[in-house]
């Protein structure tokens, strides 16, 4: 008879032994010399060798302008390891047989000499596997997209019918800034190389606890059954950051928190939570799912956008007990900007299982704490029983799924508080991810780059998945065009938003729950 530690460690065994053996590969990072390859991704792929996940043979080649020896840039990524690993302190042995895998090649990406140079460098390579297989991971500007990838085509680095090996491309974010944009840029994509080739990143999928979604939704019978409109009244999906735009204002100042944060993630959460079950775990079954949902979002018309959608931007304030000063006052930022650094959407999905349940949906800068969280708030039941012990009001039921801090899974009921008199009250059944599996939560692009390395596109967005979004983005931004930012459209820095997101959901007799701080 199995034990239920038994069953866990067959399950666990089962999982491994389904996971794709990695080949002995070369990943190439364009950008080497920039805060991504140095914050992320060398730390995640040293983890991965740490934790002994990489192939036994690979290189990581890094190529920048700056010129640098290999010595130079090993010892550029050790010290930015000391500040950015998530194990301190950092391992020394496991470091220096990492760092022999490091090579560097200066170059201009714009020039066809810096890829020749790589296509020599990777051609003397002993083993024909890290000649063959490639994995080129662009961590450039996104202008640089697809210069670089045309670059890698002429110079035959990558090629759409490979006849040895595999050549695959990880495109960072943003990608695009409008429909327009992101269309141009999958067919120039396109020109050079399969979809199944195109692995485009979303951090946030990488994610455990995001990845959790799809796994407590359909294994879960209890939860499965309740998840559509018959049951559920309303959705809130909260992604708060505490800091202000800081030193990205020049980028705020083109991107905003619409096309920042609820083009790529909060659209990718809200596919996972509403999206119908796939007929398997394949990449393609989960990404049909995700285009399907997305797809069904009802598209506001311009002159509807003011009822549906409520932006906001931050003035000075207090967060944390410290000053901050407003957004306009942050660095490369216009003194009369219009750009929004919160937006809060009311949207409906136009299917079956979600008819008429509203989806609320909000993020913003300079909030009071920093959360990511799903809210399934239940139909309430008639309050015939217990109108008189609850004073006309009985509180709903609802679930939290926790993706960020404090990761976990909460339920929301009533219950009878002890005594004589008949009482109720809401209480709380908290399911804590670093209590039941420990402390150990892989970074996401450990996740992402393991993934990618397979040929496993799960967690990675689609041609159409990034169109689809834009669509929804900018049928918005088309009814805000021309329009200045209202009164009730500021909010003090440290405050839960503008009071225009309170009547947003206002209209419909609902209100923001606001996310649990860290205790």
């Amino acid at each position: 008879m199995n034990t239920p530690d038994a069953l866990d460690e067959l399950i666990a065994c089962r999982l491994d032994a389904g996971r794709k053996a990695l080949e002995p590969c070369s990943v190439v990072i364009f950008g080497a010399s920039g805060d991504l390859t140095a914050r992320k991704l060398i730390p995640a792929l040293y983890h991965l060798h740490l934790e002994k996940q990489l192939p036994p043979a690979f290189r990581v080649l890094g190529v920048a302008r700056r010129e640098k020896t290999d010595a130079a840039w090993r010892e550029e990524l050790r010290e930015a390891l000391g500040r950015f690993s998530r194990t301190q302190p950092v391992n020394e042995e496991a470091w220096h047989q990492f760092a022999a895998h490091l090579k560097y090649c200066r170059g201009d990406l714009t020039d066809p000499a810096t890829y020749a140079r790589l296509k020599e460098t990777l051609a003397a390579a002993p083993d024909p596997s890290l000649q063959q297989n490639l994995l080129f991971y662009l961590a450039t500007l996104p202008s640089q997209f697809a210069e670089v990838v045309r670059q890698l085509h002429q110079a035959g680095l990558l090629q759409r019918d490979a006849g040895k090996g595999w050549q695959r491309i990880v495109v960072e974010k943003p990608f695009g800034h409008d429909l327009a944009s992101a269309r141009a840029l999958n067919q120039e994509l396109a020109r050079h190389a399969h979809e199944h080739q195109v692995f485009r990143i979303d951090h946030y999928l990488g994610k455990e606890t995001v990845q959790n979604i799809l796994m407590f939704r359909f294994s879960n019978s209890i939860f499965e059954r309740l998840w559509n409109r018959e049951s559920v009244d309303h959705v809130q999906i909260t992604v708060s950051e505490k800091n202000g735009v800081g030193e990205r204002g020049a980028y705020y100042e083109e991107a905003g928190a619409l096309r920042d944060m609820v083009q790529n993630h909060i659209l990718q959460v809200l596919a996972l939570v509403a999206m119908e079950p796939p007929v398997s775990l394949e990449a393609e079954s989960i990404r049909d799912e995700k285009v399907k949902l997305l797809k069904s979002i009802r598209l506001p018309a311009p002159e509807e956008v003011a009822r549906h959608v409520a932006r906001g931007q931050y003035f000075a304030g207090v967060v944390d007990g410290r000053p901050q000063p407003g957004y306009r006052q942050e660095p490369k930022v216009r003194p009369d900007s219009n750009v929004e650094t919160y937006v809060a959407l009311r949207l409906f999905v136009d299917n079956w299982r979600w008819s008429g349940v509203p989806f609320y949906v909000r993020t913003g800068k300079c909030l009071p704490l920093s959360a990511s969280e799903v809210r399934i708030q239940f139909r309430p039941t008639p309050h015939v029983l217990f109108a008189a012990a609850c004073n006309g009001r009985l509180d709903p039921n609802a679930l939290t799924l926790r993706l960020q801090p404090d990761e976990g899974i909460s339920i929301r009921f009533n219950g009878k508080v002890p005594g004589i008199n008949l009482a109720v009250r809401p209480v709380r059944m908290h399911f804590s991810y670093d209590s039941e599996f420990g402390a150990y939560t892989p970074e996401a692009y450990e996740r992402l780059l393991l993934e990618a390395l397979a040929g496993d596109a799960t967690l990675f967005i689609r041609r159409d998945e990034v169109e689809c979004a834009w669509r929804i983005v900018d049928a918005i931004r088309a009814g805000w065009d021309g329009k200045p930012l209202t009164n009730r459209e500021f909010y003090a820095a440290g405050t839960w938003g503008p009071v225009a997101a309170e009547d947003l959901l206002a209209q419909s007799g609902h209100v923001w729950h606001e996310p649990r701080p860290v205790k």
